[in-house]
């Protein structure tokens, strides 16, 4: 082949790829490989039992100890995997969207800039009044709150961002830290319910009040009809939420009006999800914390464990292996009892900072 009808990375790459370079590569790979063989397998079998479960629940079959694996996983001290000097080098991550990139994407493709509270105690209080009518309660939403912002986090608080020269770590914003694709799904999902709630507000306005808000809610609409653009799956609105219109619809988690209700649906539908799958019992702030920081059916797989066995079910079989060693938290908590008892706990600390109790007063 002509190397110079290449891509330039592919060409420099090929270059690099002599065959001396390639047999030292293999030989460092299959190095690799037989090193880390007993950690792919111990995930394997994670994956593996997770399958089971699923099916069993799918049948209505009892789940017991013996869906779980009840090890440890294996901490890998091998060599890293080696580069292949024949693969193109990687283009450069793409920079996670920040909180005035998310306004821009709304002004730009939905031409509407999200309405801000005057203070954080407004932003509080519109939360506390939609969070409350909708069910959840004041320990709910103050503990959760404070477990996922440390007792102090504001409404427009992105996860890892410490002001100027920083960068964030993820584009979860808010009290409840909703992730781009959260907003995304929520609003395809609760659309329809939250266009409803604003629609019965504006019928109790007047004036310039009344007709911003049904210019929100004229937007809102928009929004609604983009996100049901694509299939009602995670992977489907993660794709549309990595898109400067899912950038948009991520902004609306800062509006006074509709923000509250995103927050909210965060929340609530993980007590739905609850209650759908027969579990009546009222969730705890820890339990309803660990749907909100696993997702629905992997948090409903902890929370609905005897407590007898959440202190011999190790964490990792709620986690992929690069999810579980990327958060401290639940490798060191490594039972599901450890890692609900230190987020109570965190809980407990956080709750008395003044940005929870402010929260608190809001109910």
């Amino acid at each position: 082949m002509d190397a110079s009808s290449l891509p330039p990375s592919v060409a420099d790459a090929m270059a690099q790829a002599t065959p001396e370079a390639m047999a030292e590569y293999r030989r460092k790979l299959q190095e690799y490989e037989e090193a880390i063989a007993p950690v792919m397998a111990y995930w394997n079998s994670i994956a593996e039992k997770r399958r089971g479960r699923n099916a069993k629940r799918r049948a209505g079959q009892q789940i017991t100890l013996d869906d779980y694996v009840l090890t440890q996983p294996p901490v890998y001290t091998g060599p890293k995997k080696p580069a292949d000097p024949s693969a193109p080098e990687r283009p450069p991550r793409k920079a996670l969207p920040m909180v005035p990139d998310l306004i821009q994407a709304a002004v730009e493709h939905f031409q509407f800039t999200p309405q801000k509270p005057a203070t954080e105690a407004e932003f509080k209080r519109a939360y506390a009044r939609v969070a409350a009518a909708a069910g959840l309660t004041r320990e709910q939403a103050v503990r959760v709150y404070s477990f996922e912002t440390g007792g102090n986090g504001n409404y427009d608080m992105q996860s890892g961002y410490r002001g100027p020269g920083t960068r964030p770590i993820s584009t979860a914003i808010g009290y409840n830290q909703l992730l781009t694709t959260n907003s995304v799904e929520l609003i395809a999902e609760q659309g329809h319910e939250i266009i409803k709630a604003l629609t019965a507000k504006a019928a109790t306005l007047s004036g310039a009040p009344r007709k911003a808000l049904e210019h929100k809610i004229a937007v809102l609409k928009k929004m609604y009809a983009f996100s049901r653009t694509v299939p009602d799956t995670w992977s489907d609105h993660e794709r549309l939420a990595d898109t400067p219109q899912g950038w948009a619809l991520h902004a609306m988690v800062l509006d006074i009006d509709v923000g509250p209700h995103l927050q909210t649906h965060k929340l609530l539908t993980s007590v739905h999800f609850a209650r759908a799958k027969g579990y009546t019992k009222p969730l705890t702030a820890a339990e309803l914390e660990m749907m909100n920081l696993t997702g629905d059916g992997t948090g409903l797989d902890m929370v609905t464990m005897p407590q007898a066995m959440r202190e011999k079910v190790p964490t990792s079989n709620f986690f992929q292996r690069g999810g579980y060693e990327r958060n401290p938290v639940a490798s060191r908590n490594n039972t599901v009892a450890k890692l609900l008892a230190i987020t109570d706990e965190r809980m407990d600390v956080n709750s008395a900072k003044p940005g929870a109790q402010e929260l608190a007063a809001a109910f």
